[in-house]
């Protein structure tokens, strides 16, 4: 399979060997096109260079009349990417959050307002009152808000690793990709690099906060990038 560069300079594939043979055939493509093995980070090439065609390659039928060029199959077309917009994205890490609020409902609904309490007296730097708490209540508010994060985290990963897109992101219609090849970003460059090692270098007392801070403010620069998308090798676009 190819990728390769039509004569309006957009990127068309993958395609097959069989495919470009037609094409150079029909007087649509020819040795001087730009090709490279899909998904390669290879360079371009000429096809002329290229081992599958300097053999016995298909000439173009010079005797034939011109033929306008065909409209590319579907499965060949490149979508052009955009960039997302900051506000679709702002939008998307919103609705994360809803969607994480809601799947911690139950375990904080069970913690009951003892649970609250003590949690109130120790920001206020007041001793906690220990008698309103049960102990069966709250190693069941635990239990149900820990599965509950889990599961959604688990969800999370798997949804980037595989499309590129949190909850929130698919349903505001944006995407994660690779910044140099535009293919779907992975476990590792997808929520490893970009979600798991931002998060833990945000944990480091003050120098942490500064980080994070800055991490969000990259969003304004022109390329609409934030720190983490730099490291990452990512940027998110429109679906």
């Amino acid at each position: 399979m190819f990728t390769i560069i039509g004569g309006d300079g957009k990127e068309y594939g993958p395609v097959t060997l069989e495919q470009i043979r037609e094409w150079i055939a029909a007087g649509r493509a020819n040795l001087d096109t730009k090709a490279k093995p899909a998904g390669s980070s290879d360079d371009w090439k000429r096809l002329g260079d290229l081992p599958e065609f300097n053999g016995n390659p298909t000439p173009p039928r010079l005797d034939s009349p011109y033929v306008p060029p065909e409209p590319m199959p579907a499965t060949a077309r490149t979508v052009e990417v955009v960039t997302a917009d900051r506000g679709l994205r702002l939008v998307a890490v919103l609705l994360d959050g809803l969607v994480t609020s809601i799947c911690a409902l139950p375990g904080l609904f069970s913690l009951g307002t003892g649970f609250l309490g003590i949690v109130l007296a120790a920001s206020r730097g007041q001793p906690p009152d220990l008698s309103a708490i049960d102990a069966g209540q709250m190693l069941l508010g635990f239990a149900l808000l820990g599965s509950a994060t889990f599961a959604l985290a688990i969800v999370q990963i798997v949804m980037i690793s595989t499309r590129g897109q949190t909850i929130g992101k698919r349903i505001v219609g944006i995407r994660i990709v690779r910044c140099s090849t535009g293919a779907l970003p992975g476990f590792v460059h997808g929520w490893l690099l970009r979600s798991c090692l931002i998060g833990i270098i945000g944990l480091v007392p003050v120098a942490g906060s500064i980080f994070s801070l800055v991490d969000i403010c990259f969003i304004f620069g022109a390329n609409r990038r934030c720190i983490h998308d730099l490291m990452a090798d990512t940027k998110v676009v429109k679906v």
